[in-house]
């Protein structure tokens, strides 16, 4: 499925759609080059758990949790990984595998780690269409819309 949006909040609602539909176990990859939108993507889905407190990308802490939401959500943004050890040190099997949803940054980083049924999220841009425009592409998951 490729949705298109042209401003920041259509893309924060795209994410908060599938927040709002996210079932306990989901693990979501999200890659993206800097500065598409991953993290107003991410706050989207973030808001349709129900979490209010802010959401920022964890790149230097590699995961961020947070449990105030109807499920615990564990955002992770890999970017910075420098050796998949990094991952088995934080325990990433006990998220991945866990009661709540994973989102993953720079997901194709880690690759040979993931579990085989992931939602793969990827977000891009086209200058030519506008500075705001976003085609999303969402593989793995029913149409959110």
């Amino acid at each position: 499925m490729t949705i298109e949006t042209r401003k920041p909040e259509e893309t924060f609602e795209l994410g908060k759609k599938i927040g709002i539909q996210a079932l306990p176990g989901q693990v979501y990859t999200l890659v993206g080059d800097l500065g598409v939108g991953k993290t107003v993507f991410t706050q989207g889905v973030a808001s349709g758990l129900g979490i209010t407190e802010p959401i920022c990308s964890p790149t230097f802490t590699i995961i961020q949790e947070y449990e105030t939401g109807r499920l615990p959500f564990y955002h992770f943004d890999v970017y910075r990984i420098g050796d998949i050890e990094e991952m088995e040190e934080i325990g990433y099997d006990d998220y991945f595998f866990g009661e709540g949803i994973c989102l993953i940054e720079w997901a194709n980083l880690i690759t040979e780690i993931l579990p085989e049924n992931i939602i793969q999220i990827t977000i891009e841009k086209d200058l030519e269409k506008g500075f705001d425009y976003r085609r999303i592409t969402i593989d793995g998951l029913a149409p959110v819309l």
